[in-house]
């Protein structure tokens, strides 16, 4: 069944800037403009790259208001409402729906290590949870959760289950993905293959580089999407080095440190993680020098 396509090209997934232990409501502002005019299609707030695992209930449901009233809809808005309490995920994926977004992000149940039975019930609770279109969010490396192809076939059932952003580093998963079609619209959770997702038949990314780089991140999309194939190919070669820096340590550390370059945000984050060591730094100093601004 064709399913609700909630958006097409670039979605930032945004930090969430701190300053002083708070979220710095100020910065965030400045953040949603500077997004809006770098050309995304849509923003992913309360997700890994928004520390959503730090961020208090009262936190999330602020920072999602606040994202709400100041869009203004401009572009599509996406909360992060996962986590390993299938309880709790309901409860956000609720007050997600009472507060108004177009869509939510759910990653894998992680560290319960749930049986294959019990992560597929735990989706479609949450997709029953609320009227809302449900993007599952496969990112193993942090969840020690693989999704299935026999499980997604199974939820891709699921009317409001609309798309997968996936996070691992094989192009054959990507590949295998890729057969669902419209049943469910696949996105690039990795910056380093947003041309090999589209050139796939995906629909864009859930990008942590477009924070800083919206306009060069949307038209990579966008590029490819005109039938401009090599020049979306040059955009994501153009951006290669500096994506693999934005990982050298935990996202979103790299990020923040990079986008306090510019005077978007403070390089703050909460512990456990802590801002990057020297030599990361400067090698984020050194590639910002050669990429310049946004363009």
């Amino acid at each position: 069944m064709k399913k609700n396509l909630v958006f097409r090209g670039a979605a930032t997934a945004l930090i969430t800037p701190m300053r002083d232990g708070n979220i710095d409501y100020e910065a965030l502002k400045k953040i949603i403009e500077y997004e809006i005019f770098g050309g995304v299609s849509a923003l992913v707030v309360g997700g890994t790259t928004g520390e959503a695992a730090t961020l208090t209930d009262e936190e999330r449901y602020e920072c999602f208001s606040f994202v709400k009233e100041e869009v203004r809809g401009r572009v599509k808005i996406i909360f992060g409402t996962g986590t390993n309490d299938t309880r709790v995920a309901e409860k956000h994926t609720r007050r997600a729906a009472e507060i108004g977004c177009d869509a939510v992000l759910v990653v894998t149940p992680y560290y319960n290590k749930g049986t294959y039975a019990g992560v597929s019930e735990h989706y479609k609770r949450i997709a029953d949870a609320a009227p809302l279109p449900l993007i599952l969010y496969n990112v193993p490396t942090r969840t020690g959760v693989n999704l299935t192809l026999k499980q997604l076939e199974e939820l891709a059932r699921v009317e409001n289950i609309v798309g997968i952003k996936e996070a691992s580093d094989s192009a054959d998963r990507l590949t295998e993905l890729s057969k669902f079609g419209d049943d469910l619209y696949l996105y690039a959770g990795n910056d380093s293959q947003i041309f090999l997702t589209l050139a796939l038949g995906g629909k864009g990314v859930i990008s942590v580089v477009s924070n800083l780089f919206p306009r060069r991140t949307s038209d990579i999309c966008n590029n490819f999407f005109a039938g401009n194939i090599s020049a979306a190919h040059k955009g994501q070669l153009e951006l290669f080095d500096f994506i693999r820096l934005m990982f050298r340590e935990t996202n979103p550390t790299p990020i923040k440190y990079a986008m306090s370059l510019y005077g978007l945000s403070t390089p703050e984050v909460r512990l456990p993680l802590l801002t990057p060591e020297k030599d990361t730094k400067e090698a984020i100093e050194e590639e910002l020098r050669r990429l310049g601004s946004d363009s």
